[in-house]
């Protein structure tokens, strides 16, 4: 189960800072990782965890993306996934690539502006968890 007490650092223990004030309002960064993983992460979010998820964009296809604290790419490094600066196009209520939707939209503060995001600890945990899931029922087989 997920720990939500432990502070938020990224995966290389690195806490996301305000030293990326420079980037628009509404900057994020964005995870991205495979459907099937990220589905599973957000069940593993929504049923378990005190900590809420942040909007997450589904392709329709082969990925999900969740949006994280500005910095959070710097430090990234889970198997499988990316993350990458967004430079504010991720928090919009319209989905910031063309042929994506939302998941989870974002909650707006009426500027436009997602005022939630995943804490990034919380979803590399979700998305191990998620991946041994898998790993389990694909070997069920």
């Amino acid at each position: 189960m997920l720990d939500a007490t432990q502070p938020t650092t990224s995966t290389a223990q690195h806490c996301p800072t305000e030293e990326h004030s420079d980037r628009p309002p509404g900057a994020c960064d964005l995870v991205t990782v495979p459907s099937r993983q990220g589905l599973e992460a957000v069940d593993i979010l929504r049923r378990g965890c005190a900590e809420p998820v942040g909007p997450v964009l589904h392709d329709g296809g082969a990925t999900l993306g969740f949006l994280v604290p500005p910095g959070t790419a710097d430090g990234w490094d889970v198997p499988g996934s990316a993350c990458t600066h967004t430079e504010g196009r991720g928090a919009r209520l319209a989905p910031p690539v063309e042929g994506t939707g939302w998941l989870l939209p974002p909650e707006s503060d009426g500027t436009g502006a997602a005022d939630l995001v995943t804490d990034p600890a919380v979803l590399r945990a979700a998305l191990d968890e998620a991946a041994r899931l898998i790993e389990a029922a694909d070997n069920c087989r």
